[in-house]
C-alpha cells in the first residue's frame, strides 16, 4: 500500500472516531435542552447504581460526566449528598466502572469493525487494532482487582496502621524494603508489584504472584497478538519487528516473578516502545498517580492515532530550550556548578530526543476508563530517557471537542461572572487557530516542562516524604509559561494565556478530595498564590475579582520567573519536595490547604459551593450565543 493511501485511511479512522465522540457528547446537549426522553442510557445507568429515585438533572450531569468524560469526582460529590458512607461510595464507584467499561468496550469494538469492514490500513495494522482491543479487554478485567487490592485495600490499611501519618507510612515502607529496586540496585521511583499481607506485615510480590489469574489472561492475549503479527508484514513503515519485539518485552515483563528485576524488565519495554515511530502508537503502563505510597504503575492500555493534518511542531521545543538555558545561566557559578551542569546537560539532551505525536486516543482501556490525559510525556524512566529520549502525546482535537461539549455551569457563573465567561466562550467557540496556539503554549509546553531540571535519581531523592508529584505538575506548567514570558513573540496571546491560567487554578480546587489527581490540585494551589500575590485575583466579601491588565500581567510574569528560578534550584539541589510545597500549601487534617489566609478562605468557599452547586446547569447563557 502506498504511504499516502495509508495516511488517507488514517484520516478516515480519525474522522470516524471524531464523529463517534460527537454522538456521545450529545448526551450533554440533550441535558442542556432538557430532552430527558433522549437520555434513556443515563436512566439505565442510574438504575444500575440504585440512584433512579428522584433523578434530578444534577444527578444526570454527574452520570453523564462519568460516562462521557470518564471522571468520577462529580459522581462522588453526588453520592456524598445522598449521604452514602465511604464503603458505599467505593462500592458504587466500582459499579459505575463496570457500567462505563461495557459502554466503551462496545464503542471500541465498533472502531475495530469499522477498520476491518472498510478494509482500511493494511492487514498488519488491522491486526494491531484487533490485538490492542483483545489485550485491552483482559487489562480491563484486571483493573477492578488492582484498585480493590492496592488503592482501597493495602493503602487504606497502611494509613489506618499509622493513624493517617503519611510520613510514617513512607518510613515503614523504606525500613522494611517494600519498594521495588530500580537501576543499579537503588530504590526505584515507581513499582510494578503489590504488597501482600503476611503475618503482621507485608511482602512485595510481582503482579504474576499477586494477580496470577488476571496477569495470565493479559499474557495470553499478548501472545496471541504477537503470533498474529509474526505472520504479517508492515509494508508501509517496515516496523514489523519493532512491534513484535515490543510485545515480546511486554510478555516478559508481565511474566517476571522476581520483584528486584521488575523495573529492569519494564525499562526494556520502554526501550522497545521508543523504537516504534509510526502514526499508530500503543500506550502501556507508564504513569503512577493513583498509588500515593509505592507509585504502583497504573494499568494503562490504549492506541493513539496521530492526525495526518497536524504537523510536528519544533517551534515549542526551541522556545523551551531558550528559556531553560536562560534560567540556568542566570544562576551563580558556585561550588555546585559542575553537578548542576550535569543535570542541565542530561535534560537538554532529553529535549533533543523528543518524538512529538499530535492526535487523539483511538481506543483506551483499564485504568483509562477512570480518566484520560489531555497530553502525556513518557517514559518516566530517566535511564531509558538518557538512551532513547521521550515521546510527547498531545490530544488537542480531543480536548477542544470535549471543552465545547461540556455544559455551562452555575458555579462558573457565580465565581467568574458573565463578562469573563463571555470572553472565554467566544474564544473557545470562534477562535480555532488561536485556541490551538494557547494549547501549544500551556499544554505542550507543560509536557516539555516535565523534562527539565531532572536526572535519573531526582525523583527518588526528592520524594522521601511523598510529595514529588505534588510540585512536579506546577514545575511542568510553569516551565511552559516562563518560556512564553521570555520569548515575547506570542504577545498577542498574553490575555488568553493568563485567563487560561486563572480558569485552571480555580477549577482545580474541585479536585481536593480526588486522590489520584492530588498533584494537579496542589499545582492549582501554588498558581493561586501567583494570582493573588500579584492582584490578578482579589477576594473580598465572598466575591472574586479578576484584573487582567498590562500592569498585572507584568507583575505576574515577574512572579513566575522568580518562583521558577527558586524551584529550578530546589530541583538542582535535589531537596525534598515537601519543603517547596509547604511554602504555599500545608496538610490541614485530610487535605492540603493554602498557607495564605485569604487564599485559604477562597479555596474553602469555592469547594463548599462546588459541593453544593457544582453539577447545576447555568441557564442564563446559551451555546447558541457563540456558535
Amino acid at each position: 500500500m502506498p504511504k499516502q493511501t495509508f495516511i488517507n485511511d488514517t484520516q478516515k479512522i480519525y474522522d470516524f472516531i471524531t464523529t463517534e465522540k460527537t454522538h456521545i457528547n450529545r448526551l450533554f446537549e440533550h441535558l442542556e435542552k432538557n430532552e430527558i426522553n433522549k437520555l434513556s442510557i443515563i436512566d439505565d445507568f442510574a438504575r444500575a447504581l440504585d440512584l433512579d429515585d428522584d433523578l434530578t438533572n444534577e444527578k444526570r450531569l454527574a452520570l453523564i460526566t462519568r460516562l462521557v468524560s470518564l471522571r468520577d469526582d462529580s459522581l462522588v460529590q453526588t453520592l456524598k449528598k445522598e449521604n452514602k458512607n465511604a464503603e458505599q461510595i467505593i462500592e458504587l464507584q466500582e459499579k459505575a466502572y463496570g457500567y462505563v467499561k461495557v459502554f466503551w468496550l462496545e464503542k471500541h469494538k465498533k472502531t475495530v469493525d469499522f477498520i476491518k469492514k472498510n478494509n482500511l490500513l493494511t492487514p498488519f495494522y488491522q491486526e494491531i487494532f484487533k490485538g490492542v482491543y483483545n489485550v485491552g479487554v483482559a487489562m480491563t478485567s484486571w483493573q477492578s482487582a488492582w484498585t480493590a487490592h492496592i488503592i482501597n485495600g493495602v493503602n487504606k490499611e497502611l494509613l489506618a496502621k499509622f493513624d493517617n501519618k503519611e510520613d510514617e507510612v513512607f518510613k515503614y515502607l523504606e525500613d522494611n524494603h517494600l519498594f521495588d529496586l530500580g537501576h543499579n540496585e537503588l530504590l526505584a521511583d515507581r513499582c510494578y508489584s503489590a504488597l501482600v499481607k503476611e503475618g503482621d506485615g507485608y511482602k512485595s510480590k510481582s503482579y504474576m504472584h499477586a494477580f496470577r489469574k488476571e496477569t495470565t489472561a493479559v499474557i495470553d492475549a499478548l501472545e496471541e497478538f504477537e503470533d498474529a503479527l509474526v505472520n504479517l508484514e508492515d509494508t508501509v513503515y517496515n516496523q514489523k519487528w519493532e512491534y513484535v519485539l515490543y510485545l515480546q518485552t511486554l510478555i516478559k515483563a508481565f511474566s517476571e516473578s522476581h520483584t528486584h528485576l521488575l523495573v529492569q524488565r519494564w525499562a526494556d519495554v520502554d526501550r522497545a516502545w521508543m523504537k516504534i515511530t509510526t502514526p499508530i502508537q500503543i500506550g502501556h503502563p507508564l504513569e503512577y498517580y493513583e498509588d500515593h505510597f509505592r507509585k504502583a504503575v497504573a494499568l494503562e492500555w490504549d492506541i493513539r492515532l496521530t492526525s495526518p493534518t497536524l504537523q510536528n511542531n519544533t517551534n515549542r521545543v526551541n522556545k523551551i530550550k531558550n528559556m531553560f538555558s536562560t534560567i540556568f545561566y542566570s544562576f551563580e557559578m558556585d561550588e555546585n556548578f559542575a553537578n548542576h551542569k550535569k543535570i542541565f546537560d542530561f535534560s537538554f539532551k532529553s529535549l533533543d530526543k523528543v518524538q512529538l505525536y499530535l492526535g487523539r486516543p483511538a481506543m483506551f482501556f483499564a485504568a483509562e476508563f477512570n480518566g484520560l490525559f489531555s497530553a502525556q510525556v513518557v517514559p518516566n524512566d530517566e535511564i531509558v530517557t538518557s538512551e532513547e529520549g521521550k515521546k510527547i502525546f498531545a490530544f488537542s482535537d480531543e480536548i477542544l471537542q470535549s471543552s465545547r461539549a461540556k455544559p455551562f455551569l452555575k458555579l462558573s457563573q457565580e465565581i467568574f461572572g458573565q463578562e469573563f465567561l463571555t470572553h472565554e466562550r467566544k474564544f473557545l467557540f470562534k477562535e480555532d487557530e488561536k485556541w490551538h496556539q494557547v494549547y501549544d503554549i500551556t499544554t505542550i509546553g507543560h509536557e516539555y516542562g516535565h523534562i527539565l531540571w531532572c536526572d535519573e535519581e531526582t525523583e527518588t531523592l526528592m520524594n522521601k516524604t511523598g510529595n514529588f508529584k505534588n510540585i512536579e505538575e506546577f514545575k511542568a506548567t510553569t516551565g511552559g509559561l516562563v518560556s512564553f514570558f521570555i520569548s515575547n513573540d506570542e504577545d498577542d496571546l498574553r490575555h488568553q494565556v493568563l485567563s487560561d491560567t486563572v480558569k485552571r487554578a480555580v477549577g482545580l480546587i474541585g479536585w481536593m478530595e480526588v486522590d489520584e489527581v492530588l498533584p494537579y490540585y496542589c499545582e492549582g494551589l501554588i498558581h493561586l498564590n501567583a494570582l493573588f500575590d500579584t492582584g490578578v485575583l482579589t477576594w473580598k466579601k465572598q466575591k472574586l475579582s479578576i484584573n487582567i491588565n498590562d500592569e498585572k500581567y507584568e507583575e505576574l510574569k515577574k512572579w513566575y520567573i522568580t518562583t521558577y528560578q527558586d524551584l529550578a534550584q530546589h530541583y538542582l539541589n535535589k531537596k525534598d519536595a515537601t519543603e517547596f510545597l509547604n511554602k504555599y500549601a500545608q496538610k490541614d487534617e485530610e487535605h492540603f490547604m493554602p498557607v495564605d489566609s485569604t487564599i485559604y478562605s477562597f479555596v474553602e468557599y469555592y469547594f463548599q459551593r462546588y459541593k453544593q452547586i457544582g453539577q447545576e446547569l447555568d441557564t442564563t447563557d446559551k451555546k447558541e450565543n457563540y456558535i
